[in-house]
């Protein structure tokens, strides 16, 4: 029997948006318990230093400070954190592990490490506190520059020569083969400076020691519940069944919260059971500057070899990547990139080496893109570049490079950030370019609407990047579905949501596997007493890997329900239907039962039970990918630029995206729309600002600049689909697809709009403020 889908698929509104908009969501500052403490931190104020002494008998004797510690407080739970991701199976691979610590000991390696936290009976004492402790520093010289970072004398970790984190090379092909037979070859050099997340809801931890039940309970804005769990358990010595992790409503993840594990998040828990009392910290938004990852920080030396006709024989890549004062998430960021850069097109040759490089400021984790946006951003100027020099369309370059729908599985040799091969699952590029030139209007603007908007003095300009998206690895995720007696529905999930929709999307799969409506399902995610295994929310995964996981529970628990229906009506299972929330015989009226009545009889008060049977209407499934899902797309944009002010109109702005099958196109429009919105701000409005001291200089959003409901433009979406046959819902991931190429967008369309490559002005960093774009163009006034 055929199970219909009126509810996957359907734009269906959000389950949890009453809750939101009505200010009746759970989130971690919600959380208040009697006798809380509260808690600050303070915070090394330079980049590299000594620590000579840290002086706290006065913070100590403040009126309503409970404790202070300091790194030699904590005695032997002093200890680095765990290495989140190892390096993958690269042959030749060069790692140098160094991971954060609790509390700065010895030494401090970027402004905003702490140094000693406070607790007190409000925040405000504790911040007073602050000012009470005497810190003496011995000043060393900062590490910022990434090829200063390799040859000065100044090391971030004493022990580490040249400030190497990582060296890694990966290759396919003959890339010195392919470039002795090009007709044309073409290098460049290209920067990608650091940017920061902003979440509306900074990070924030509560933790709770409950003596008598020997329990320790943390609400968390983590998007790793469950790793959370187990990591704490293991370093305080608890049994994993003694620590629950709540990740309740987040106001935005976007990858610095699966970082694992902050300082915070190690020394909250451990006081909490020290005091026998609850203990809150939620960070200010002047601490997220310094004390959240940051991300981007690279530097490409880039050549792409091509034959007469523009065909791509191979590319080298050469880079450093910032990875900051320490590496715990290994190296996901520059393998990212690394893997990200071969794009939707045929290269047969790739030679691509980077070196990670630490330096005096704060850890460089994923943050939404994870890489992927360098990648692209390298290899879609090079495209521009090509184009240009051997007078090709723009369009055209990039569709003669396209991988044919013919080729897949694609496989791309070199290795993933899952540790497979890269091998793009499926695809079909050429209509997705097709349909985004003719949303945006491509050849009538520029042979029409261009022209006549220049004639009036108007500076317009139109872009084309193409990118793929690797999504949906593994190791796995699980859920839990279960019918009770009233008749609703309960699904369970080890991932965490941070407004992704999951509450809807998870419902909308079970509602059409359960014949109920999305409304009388509820959904749990991100409590670990709930669920108690899974990875977490990241890498564009939930809907790919929990909501398989989320299918194949509701499809055994329909296949109990139609079971338990058919001995009760002593019928063929193949005669009954399953909808408006009961079973019914088809074609006898009247002979229906609800599935409430059907989960009572599945856990009866009396009676004998056959061997074998599994009381309830539940079930608990997990999934894991062999691979990831690869979703890919194209963005295009009609854009204005003042040739005087350089401030930018977006006239228009289009996405064209496939994520496989779509569940909720209108949360799948959410997904793109803020994805782009936060492109924008890192294409044209966001940077972090060091100087050569490792000072911050923009820690304020007075400074760094973020884009508004007034610069996100309006963006017509469509969709194509392309199955992903790894998993049995066809799905792809699609979270970071709007931010991923929006750098190389707006750096084609600005060019175009001044025509800068006629000028011989290049744009090849990234961002492009408008002070930025009048420093670059400064020769031509």
């Amino acid at each position: 029997m055929n199970v219909a889908t009126r509810n996957f698929g359907a734009p269906i509104r959000r389950n949890e948006d009453p809750r939101l908009l009505c200010g009746q969501a759970l989130f971690v500052d919600d959380v208040e318990l009697p006798g809380m403490l509260y808690a600050a931190f303070l915070r090394s104020n330079v980049a590299h230093a000594r620590i000579r002494s840290i002086d706290v008998a006065a913070a100590r004797a403040r009126d309503g400070v409970v404790a202070v510690y300091t790194a030699e407080d904590l005695g032997a739970y002093w200890a680095p954190g765990p290495l989140l991701v190892p390096p993958p199976p690269i042959e030749g691979i060069t790692f140098n592990q160094r991971t954060q610590v609790p509390l700065a000991k010895h030494k401090v390696r970027h402004v905003g490490e702490p140094l000693a936290v406070v607790l007190a009976q409000s925040r405000y004492l504790a911040e007073d506190a602050l000012n009470d402790i005497a810190v003496e520093l011995d000043p060393l010289p900062a590490v910022v520059d990434l090829e200063k970072a390799l040859t000065g004398d100044a090391r971030v970790h004493d022990d580490v020569r040249g400030n190497i984190a990582a060296r890694v090379r990966q290759s396919r092909g003959d890339y010195a083969a392919a470039r002795s037979r090009a007709k044309h070859v073409i290098a460049r050099r290209f920067l990608y400076d650091h940017g920061a997340s902003q979440p509306i809801e900074t990070r924030g931890i509560v933790a709770n020691w409950d003596a008598r039940a020997n329990q320790l309970t943390i609400w968390d804005t983590t998007q790793a519940p469950v790793f959370l769990r187990n990591g704490l358990a293991g370093m305080l010595g608890l049994s994993e069944r003694q620590v629950r992790v709540i990740a309740p409503f987040v106001g935005g993840g976007f990858g610095p919260k699966i970082m694992l594990f902050y300082p915070e998040e190690v020394v909250i828990p451990w006081a909490a059971r020290r005091h026998n009392r609850p203990i809150k910290w939620i960070e200010d938004r002047l601490e997220h500057f310094f004390a959240t990852t940051h991300e981007r920080g690279q530097t490409h030396d880039a050549e792409i070899a091509l034959d007469a006709d523009g065909r791509i024989l191979g590319v080298k890549d050469v880079f450093l990547h910032d990875t900051g004062a320490y590496n715990p998430y290994g190296l996901t960021v520059p393998i990212n990139s690394q893997c990200t850069l071969l794009g939707p097109y045929v290269i047969p040759s790739y030679d691509s080496t980077f070196t990670a490089v630490f330096t005096t400021k704060p850890i460089v984790t994923p943050y939404r893109g994870a890489g992927r946006q360098h990648g692209v951003f390298v290899i879609e100027r090079l495209m521009d570049v090509a184009a240009h020099e051997l007078k090709i369309d723009r369009v055209e370059i990039r569709r003669r490079n396209l991988i044919p729908p013919d080729a897949f599985p694609y496989n791309n040799e070199i290795i993933y950030q899952d540790f497979a091969p890269l091998a793009y699952d499926s695809g079909n590029y050429e209509p997705i370019l097709d349909k985004a030139l003719k949303m945006i209007g491509y050849e009538t603007f520029i042979a029409e609407e261009q022209k006549k908007l220049r004639a009036q003095g108007r500076h317009v300009g139109v872009g084309v990047a193409c990118y793929v998206e690797g999504t949906g690895i593994g190791p796995y995720e699980g859920a839990k579905v279960q019918v009770q007696a009233n008749g609703k529905v309960s699904v369970a999930t080890g991932i965490g949501t941070q407004g992704q929709g999951h509450f809807t999307s998870f419902a909308q799969i079970v509602a059409d596997q359960l014949g109920v409506d999305v409304p009388d399902i509820d959904v749990v995610t991100g409590d670990t007493d709930q669920f108690y295994w899974g990875a977490g929310t990241f890498a564009s995964r939930g809907a790919v890997v929990a909501g398989n996981a989320v299918n194949e529970a509701a499809k055994a628990v329909r296949q109990k329900i139609l079971k338990l229906a058919a001995e009760h009506f002593e019928c063929a299972e193949e005669d009954l239907e399953i909808g408006n929330g009961e079973v019914s015989v088809v074609g006898v009226p009247g002979q229906a039962i609800k599935l409430g009545a059907l989960a009572l009889k599945a856990n009866p008060m009396r009676g004998a039970v056959k061997p074998g049977t599994e009381p309830g209407l539940e079930s608990t499934q997990y999934f894991g990918p062999p691979s990831g899902a690869t979703a890919s797309g194209v963005h295009a944009m009609i854009v204005e630029v003042d040739p005087q002010t350089f401030t930018l109109d977006v006239l228009k702005y289009v996405v064209v995206h496939d994520c496989g099958t779509v569940i909720n196109p209108l949360i799948l429009a959410g997904q793109i729309h803020g994805g782009v919105a936060q492109g924008v701000g890192n294409a044209f409005y966001e940077q972090l600002v060091f100087d050569d001291d490792g000072q911050l200089l923009n820690a304020s959003l007075a400074d760094y600049l973020l884009p508004t409901a007034l610069e996100v433009p309006h963006m017509d979406i469509a969709h194509t689909v392309t199955v992903s046959p790894l998993n049995p819902l066809g799905i792809k991931g699609a979270g970071e697809a709007g931010a991923i190429p929006v750098g190389p967008l707006f750096a084609q369309a600005i060019e175009d709009a001044l025509g800068l490559r006629d000028r011989n002005v290049e744009l090849n960093e990234i961002p492009l403020s408008p002070g930025r774009l009048f420093e670059l163009t400064v020769k031509l006034r």
